[in-house]
């Protein structure tokens, strides 16, 4: 499968991957421990407790409402096949996840605020004020924005794989509605939903962005930003500490659990007819209202972004120097974390298939088990919680801003990796099933190799992880706000300054750049592909 060279290079690939990443990783895990074993350090105050409970139950409201909402949407879709503007909506659906959590975050408030189009239609209602954004009820907005079209997603992608004969023996049976879920849809969904569920869950236990933005106060905060709230307000590293291990606590325990819920495998036989839903006619009018009201509450935001950054003053913004400084470090930092991403990723993906292969040494069967754990580590240790570390490590050498953008650059390339893996591990395996031996008898290897077969082959591939990657670098807040300082400033830390101070017009133009620039990045990627989860914590 790979010659004599090729399998000593990937050796020395994996071997600097799998330490790199550990000493990174590992360096502020032991920093953490370092300031958690003082005998002054803070024990689990009423506070702690408050925070830990508020993150479980806000994840656990923003799951709940993005599954009951997400099954009749799914449900909806997947009868409606011929529905002109299905695919449109299917590609709606995806704009989320690529869209950064602080740009979602400025459309809510435009829709959702006091000022916003709910608020206006309410108070000529008759009402006044009773939709607030911030706090809770914002936040619970905010998932179910993000994590509404992923989970429909999912649950679409689950339905569409029911084989057409289910549908046609459903219409010679006559069966209503009520059997037809019962019997048909309801089985598959609920294959589906514990994994589902546990994936939405973790997204929003991890979320920073959004609650930071949304959050109100103290009485609605998470774990995360509560670390950061630790550092960069009340200075208190112990406090940070603490709260670093906990989130990493929480982290565990929700990876664990996600590992109990196997990926369900293929429903039923199929002679691969093209699918009808004959139950479909009935339940038109119906189907047709749940699609809208998906269809306007998430457009609703984007719409919100794209008109109040276009009522901004671009010719000031053109002329703001911080803006210039703002936009070319946060695409330095974005190439640059990509780059290692899939630099990283490469010997992940494949020193397992070298592992494989006969004649393994030990070393190398073992490093083959350990890169893919390697490469999912971020998961559990969150950006926040490393980047808590090494503030904690470089805060010994003096100004941390002067080593920010190189931290940050390592942090959103590990906060990439798990969705790089999962992009180009499975289009390797096909490629190499089909190439290898040939390639190796032929005595192509090397450059060579890499120029005439690889590429061509997952050029594809290697470009949507490319730019996923570095829209999601693009789009992040956490590590950022943990070094934000006066000297370094990126795009999402400029947008939430303007934000905070109350100047609403710079902000929305700001996020009308910073959202296209990551949609640009994502849509053509991401419109034709398989649904996947969105890497990162705000979600």
């Amino acid at each position: 499968m790979f010659a004599r060279a090729e399998r000593k290079t990937l050796r020395v690939a994996g071997g600097l991957a799998l330490g790199g990443v550990l000493a990174f990783v590992g360096v502020a895990t032991v920093m953490l421990l370092a300031h958690a074993g003082g005998g002054d350090a803070p024990r689990f105050d009423a506070y702690i407790w408050r925070v830990a409970q508020f993150t479980l139950m806000q994840a656990t409201l923003s799951t709940g409402l993005s599954l009951l909402l997400a099954i009749p949407v799914a449900r909806a879709l997947a009868r409606q096949r011929d529905f002109r503007g299905r695919v449109w909506i299917i590609r709606l659906s995806v704009v989320p996840l690529g869209l950064p959590a602080l740009v979602a975050a400025l459309g809510i408030i435009e829709v959702w605020g006091r000022q916003g189009v709910v608020n206006d239609l309410l108070r000529f209602a008759g009402l006044q004020n009773p939709v607030s954004v911030y706090g809770l009820a914002g936040i619970l907005i905010a998932h179910v924005f993000f994590n509404l079209p992923l989970a429909a997603r999912f649950l679409l992608a689950a339905l569409d794989r029911i084989p057409a004969e289910y549908w046609l023996s459903s219409a010679n049976l006559g069966m209503g509605g009520g059997a037809v879920f019962r019997l048909i849809e309801w089985p598959v969904i609920r294959r589906v939903l514990p994994g589902i569920a546990g994936l939405v869950f973790m997204l929003c236990a991890t979320s920073f962005t959004i609650v930071l933005t949304l959050g109100g106060g103290p009485a609605a905060t998470t774990i995360e930003v509560a670390i950061y709230q630790a550092l960069r307000f009340d200075f208190d590293p112990q406090r940070a500490v603490l709260l670093a291990f906990l989130q990493i606590a929480v982290t565990a325990a929700l990876l664990w659990l996600l590992s109990l819920f196997v990926r369900p495998q293929e429903e039923g036989a199929t002679a691969g007819r093209a699918i009808r839903r004959f139950d479909g006619r009935r339940r038109r009018l119906a189907d047709g209202v749940v699609i809208l009201v998906f269809t306007l509450f998430t457009a609703a935001p984007l719409a919100a972004t794209l008109a109040a950054g276009l009522a901004a003053d671009f010719g000031r913004l053109a002329l703001d120097p911080l803006l210039h400084r703002a936009l070319l470090t946060s695409l330095a930092i974005s190439f640059a974390s990509a780059s290692l991403s899939l630099a990283i990723a490469l010997p992940v993906v494949l020193v397992p298939r070298l592992a494989e292969a006969g004649g393994a040494g030990a070393a190398t069967r073992a490093m083959g088990r350990a890169l893919p754990a390697v490469g999912s580590l971020i998961l559990l240790v969150p950006p926040v919680v490393v980047a808590t570390g090494w503030f904690l490590v470089l805060r010994l050498f003096g100004e941390t801003g002067r080593f920010a953008p190189a931290v940050i650059t390592v942090i959103n390339a590990l906060m990439a990796l798990p969705f790089v893996v999962r992009v180009l591990e499975p289009a390797y395996r096909t490629h190499l099933a089909r190439t290898a031996r040939l390639a190796l008898s032929l005595g192509v290897t090397g450059m060579h190799r890499l120029l005439w077969i690889d590429w061509p082959a997952l050029k594809k591939p290697f470009l949507t992880a490319f730019a996923f990657a570095m829209a999601l670098s693009l789009g992040d807040l956490g590590a950022v706000a943990i070094f934000g300082a006066e000297g370094f400033v990126t795009l999402p830390w400029l947008l939430f300054s303007r934000m905070a101070s109350y100047r609403t017009a710079d902000a929305a133009g700001i996020a009308l750049i910073l959202g296209l620039i990551c949609l640009a990045l994502t849509l053509p990627s991401t419109a034709a592909e398989r649904p996947t989860e969105r890497p990162s914590s705000d979600a």
